[in-house]
């Protein structure tokens, strides 16, 4: 996986107010989500829409984009993404 969690996604929501009781009474995330940030999985852009609009933070903050040792760089890239 080229993506991963800067932080501890669960450990950030509940320092700021939201544990796992409060976040799935209040629907901001189901138990499928939380169980897949407690592995480091990544999940979906709309679960990811939540989490920054309750930690109030862009994406960038919260994953990162590493390049995997088998990637060829040198492959034939499109001149603009």
């Amino acid at each position: 996986m080229s993506f991963h969690y800067k932080v501890n996604i669960m450990d950030s929501l509940k320092e700021a107010g939201y544990s796992s009781t409060r976040l799935r009474r209040e629907k901001f995330l189901g138990e499928s989500y939380m169980s897949q940030l407690r592995r480091g999985d990544m999940v979906s852009w709309a679960a990811l829409d939540t989490i920054c609009t309750l930690l109030n933070c862009q994406p960038g903050d919260l994953i990162q984009h590493e390049i995997d040792p088998g990637v060829d760089k040198t492959a034939d890239t499109p001149d603009s993404i």
